[in-house]
């Protein structure tokens, strides 16, 4: 055991190796550092990727090759570890990596950068870095770029479902590509969405059956989610949904059945929604016959004779449409006023509105 002596002897070794740092940063207390923390999040689909860093200076000196040494291990920023944390699954590079929080190191050279994903995150810079700790080596080329006195990571080249990762210092750049199986990543965190309180709500299940439909992804799966959505509550919307994704699984039959069911549950401003989509999709004469029932059943609301001004000018009869068009500003809310002015406005120059 030590004597009191040699333990003070060696308590004050260490002030000493230690206090010239402790008085520029701080080690005990809470105090400014030269390299300041930062900390950048981007989510690609729903994974959220977050790189944690502390910001080192320039100050006009050689950095790559001289305060950075080349083909050494560097921690990618100053003090504690560089960290990057995926909330899911990921590629790097087209290599797969585990969701969590990784230390991030890097070794430069003027060609060719190594950027290292190491299973240890929880230490000082890279001085006890351990190779048998990799989850991931990637190589990757680094480019020039505008000066960088303060040491920056950034995300770029955005896609639905990757970004590249953009450490900039000095002069140069150094990026890394993550991508992400978004879809697969949705549909299984739906499926536990699904499993709780939302289960029991139409909208849940017709939220999951829209986005599935939008991404054209797994249409079975979504088809099972309009049922789904019906069983708890049939309504339009989710019989709508149901004829998307019959009709786009060709199933043109089945859809036009379940989009006449649909519109039995529709409302006026449902209908005319409706017959706007079918302008949309150049369906006019389907357009049309919605526009002209739905002003016979309800000549009391505005937007029907809206509906009607519109079919008039698709069909050029301007004297009409501003006739009826102006029966829909007379009637319609105070927030609508301008918008309906306008294309009052405009029929009157003879300009079709839609």
């Amino acid at each position: 055991m030590l004597n009191r002596n040699l333990r003070l002897f060696l308590f004050c070794i260490f002030l000493t190796a230690t206090s010239r740092a402790a008085r520029a940063q701080g080690v005990v207390l809470d105090l400014p550092l030269q390299s300041q923390r930062a900390e950048v999040t981007q989510r690609i689909g729903i994974t959220d990727i977050t790189i944690k860093y502390h910001r080192p200076l320039a100050k006009d000196r050689k950095v790559w090759g001289g305060l950075v040494p080349y083909d050494k291990v560097w921690r990618a920023g100053a003090n504690i570890n560089t960290t990057i944390t995926f909330s899911d699954p990921v590629s790097i590079e087209g290599q797969p990596l585990a969701k969590g929080t990784y230390g991030l190191h890097m070794i430069p050279n003027p060609d060719q950068w190594t950027v290292i994903f190491s299973k240890n995150s929880t230490s000082w810079g890279s001085f006890t870095y351990d190779q048998s700790e990799d989850a991931l080596r990637v190589n990757v080329k680094p480019h020039a770029s505008d000066p960088h006195n303060a040491l920056t990571y950034d995300f770029d080249d955005l896609q639905p479902n990757s970004a590249l990762v953009v450490m900039e210092w000095e002069k140069v750049a150094v990026p890394f590509k993550v991508s992400v199986d978004v879809h697969d990543i949705v549909l299984a965190d739906m499926h536990k969405q699904l499993r709780n309180l939302s289960q029991y709500t139409w909208f849940g299940w017709d939220e999951g059956a829209n986005y599935l439909l939008a991404e054209k992804y797994d249409l079975d799966e979504a088809l099972k989610y309009a049922d789904k959505s019906i069983e708890v509550e049939d309504r339009y919307d989710n019989e709508m949904t149901k004829a998307g994704i019959l009709k786009a699984l060709n199933r043109t039959e089945d859809a036009k059945t379940t989009e006449k069911k649909a519109l039995a549950f529709a409302s006026p401003i449902q209908l005319h929604g409706y017959a706007r989509q079918l302008q949309a999709e150049k369906r006019n004469d389907e357009a049309f016959a919605i526009f002209r029932e739905n002003a016979q059943k309800h000549p009391d609301l505005w937007f029907t004779h809206a509906g009607l001004a519109r079919m008039d000018s698709a069909q050029g009869k301007f004297d009409d449409a501003v006739k009826e068009m102006k029966v829909a500003l007379a009637g319609c809310p105070d927030n609508q006023k301008t918008y309906v002015a306008g294309l009052v406005a405009q029929l009157e120059a003879k300009q079709n509105i839609n």
